[in-house]
């Protein structure tokens, strides 16, 4: 009960300091989450939603659509709120048996095998580029299409650029603009989206 009423208390202080916004209600409760977990406000204006990112991704995690993220921290940091709800299958890219290779990373290897197993999942890019990258060439060429991508890694190299990759691919999507992003974020993003789709889908099945 203590930890509920600190959270309370924190995002009480986070919509008291949000400022004006244009944001839905449904956005808002997301971006409302990713303030406080990071205790940053430029996530206000990072924050980017495709247009039909909160139906398809809810549509999808009712469906018990599978997810695949990138980093244990990903998953560890969803897989309760999942378990509790839907349900959904949850697989990490660095768990993935693949066979070596010098090109690539183990996050990007392990995300392509997943991504050609589950082409339309759900996939949670927290922290890996090299995972974004080859999930975004898989994109391209049309070889999966996501029901929903969640992309935030953070990095120098050209990381805002490949997001917007992601933004003209017309993949329902949720992701943080420019440089600045996290696994934590990709986390709250995506426990909000499971929040709001349990109010909509799961309570009612229930």
């Amino acid at each position: 009960m203590e930890w509920h009423s600190t959270e309370a208390q924190g995002l009480s202080i986070v919509d008291r300091e949000f400022g004006p916004s244009e944001l839905s209600p449904a956005e808002y409760h997301i971006v409302r989450q990713v303030v406080y977990e990071t205790a940053d406000f430029e996530y206000k204006t990072l924050i980017r939603f495709s247009e039909t990112a909160l139906q398809e991704g809810a549509a999808a995690l009712a469906a018990r659509t599978t997810l695949v993220v990138d980093v244990p921290m990903v998953q560890v940091g969803i897989t309760a709120n999942i378990m509790e709800t839907f349900a959904n299958p949850v697989y990490c890219s660095m768990d993935a048996l693949t066979r070596p290779q010098k090109e690539k990373t183990k996050a990007a290897w392990g995300i392509e095998t997943l991504a050609r197993r589950y082409p339309e999942g759900i996939f949670v890019v927290g922290q890996s580029q090299t995972a974004l990258m080859s999930l975004v060439e898989l994109i391209e060429s049309e070889a999966i299409r996501p029901a929903l991508v969640v992309s935030t890694p953070t990095g120098f190299n050209e990381i805002d650029f490949l997001k917007e990759r992601l933004n003209d691919s017309r993949i329902p999507h949720i992701r943080s603009a420019g440089r600045k992003g996290s696994a934590v974020v990709a986390v709250a993003i995506l426990n909000s989206l499971v929040d709001l789709a349990w109010q909509a889908y799961g309570i009612v099945d229930s």
